[in-house]
């Protein structure tokens, strides 16, 4: 019986991935990317347990990943006359779930991820923007902007916030700006890391701004702050800023953060602006044999500690796992499988997604005050967040999701 053909729009993180555990399950999996090629605009990813432990289920894959692993959590305070360390966390992630909390540029992990796919039989065909879906009885029909068309048993949109497969299901939706800009770059380790000694994942709060950073190999730190601001376009969320915008912001107060922040402002090469924009939760993420996943299907702000792309990998996981319960011979499942299958993921995941979303904006409200009272009480509540309590949830949430250690389903 032939592989069930499946079309998966979108090449960067979440696309390649599914990509690889579809073909070694049997299926036939093609993908199509709107860029060019692959794209260097992107900051970094904090890979965390969950994330990992799905990409450790392709034999060799995280041995081909660049990545840097950080060995705990600090949180400082700019405020003039509160300014210190407010916490330090160091969870025993690896000792514990098997994996720890992993830096690395988004790049140069979408690069590693495509040439995985490809080295495993994936066709991966740049320059094709979905605009149409065709749906029949047993298949669906891609139509892309250059005229091109394709066939397959399903559809996967893996193609992120500005997802053309979420147009084509539910129509055009304008995104919401949320009134938060970040602005970010890539630049050398600061001084005060160097002489620490140490490779966190570091937090600064600020009079109406925070930053994070996170080391993405030895010598290089990836940051963002996040702050209010204009949001540009949605459709065009990450842009390079100009000559004069980048001078500015270099001897701006961003360039005076303590504790390393300003050297990260004053020492990248390129800086990068975009807004932070949301959309309205769906009710259902798939319709007849199109299905969507991360960022696609529900974006997830920045602010629940970057758990977007290892939230998409949590997806795939379980969108895999489902196919292989429902669908075992990997040919063309019919409609009522298909329902079956999208159905109970939506079930499970859903709610899951719904409540980091709302976590997230509780986060991101909290973070970015203005005013020094206001930012006092948030430095109080930084302070006391990390209970033992918390410690433990965070721990056991790592350990349980997708997927307990050694208990993988696919």
């Amino acid at each position: 019986m032939a592989a069930a053909k499946v079309i998966i729009a979108g090449g960067g993180i979440a696309g390649p991935v599914f990509a690889m555990l579809l073909k070694a399950k049997g299926y036939d999996p093609v993908i199509y990317e709107r860029n060019d090629g692959p794209t260097d605009t992107g900051l970094s990813l904090g890979l965390q347990p969950n994330g990992l432990r799905v990409l450790d289920l392709i034999p060799g894959l995280l041995d081909k990943i660049d990545r840097f692993s950080v060995d705990e959590a600090i949180h400082y305070s700019a405020l003039p006359g509160d300014e210190g360390e407010l916490a330090c966390n160091k969870f025993p992630l690896t000792e514990i779930c098997g994996h720890g909390i992993e830096g690395a540029r988004w790049s140069v992990v979408q690069r590693a991820l495509i040439e995985a796919a490809q080295e495993r039989g994936v066709p991966v065909h740049f320059g094709h923007d979905l605009v149409d879906l065709e749906q029949h009885e047993h298949s669906v029909i891609a139509k892309f902007a250059n005229g091109k068309t394709d066939e397959a048993s399903f559809v996967v949109g893996c193609d992120g916030f500005e997802s053309n497969t979420r147009i084509c299901l539910f129509g055009k939706e304008e995104a919401v700006f949320t009134g938060l800009t970040q602005t970010g770059g890539i630049s050398p380790v600061p001084e005060f890391y160097k002489t620490k000694g140490s490779y966190p994942v570091f937090n600064i709060y600020a009079d109406g701004a925070h930053m994070i950073g996170i080391f993405v190999n030895e010598t290089q730190v990836s940051w963002a702050i996040t702050h209010r601001g204009s949001g540009g376009h949605a459709n065009e969320p990450w842009r390079v800023v100009d000559e004069g915008r980048q001078k500015e912001l270099k001897e701006g107060p961003f360039s005076k953060l303590p504790f390393g922040g300003g050297d990260l402002v004053r020492t990248t090469d390129t800086i990068i602006e975009y807004g932070l924009y949301s959309r309205s939760e769906l009710q259902s993420w798939h319709k007849g044999r199109v299905v969507l996943i991360g960022d696609a299907a529900r974006p997830t702000s920045p602010h629940i500690g970057g758990q977007g792309a290892n939230q998409a990998l949590e997806d795939i996981y379980h969108l895999v796992r489902l196919l292989v319960k429902h669908n075992p011979s990997a040919s063309t499942p019919s409609a009522a499988t298909l329902e079956t299958v999208f159905g109970e993921l939506e079930k499970l995941r859903i709610p899951r997604t719904a409540e980091l979303a709302k976590r997230a904006q509780k986060m991101g409200e909290m973070q970015v005050v203005s005013g020094a009272e206001a930012c006092r009480k948030r430095n109080d509540v930084v302070r006391t967040m990390f209970t033992p309590e918390v410690r433990k949830a965070i721990i056991e949430g790592y350990l349980t999701s997708p997927f307990e250690p050694g208990k993988s389903e696919i």
